[in-house]
């Protein structure tokens, strides 16, 4: 169920402009050039405000998944010769 969780808090943050602005004020810690450097303790705090329930190791599991998803599909794809 929390894994459910998290994928929703997702899904709202890419459907909703103002809360997204909130989670990149309130989770993102800027680095050289801009980039973000994401505070999973914050996340989690983050999403408890807006109604979502999940734990770090569950949110760790479900942008992990998404990372292998993609690495093997990049995998996949330069294996048969789909990749330059």
């Amino acid at each position: 169920m929390s894994l459910q969780q998290v994928n929703a808090f997702y899904e709202v943050l890419i459907s909703d402009q103002a809360i997204y602005e909130q989670y990149l004020k309130k989770c993102c810690r800027r680095g050289f050039f801009g980039s973000c450097h994401w505070d999973k303790t914050k996340i989690v705090n983050f999403a408890t405000t807006i109604g979502y329930k999940f734990t770090e190791d569950e949110l760790a599991q479900v942008l992990f998944e998404d990372e292998a998803s993609f690495c093997d599909s990049s995998l996949n794809l330069a294996a048969h010769g789909q990749l330059s």
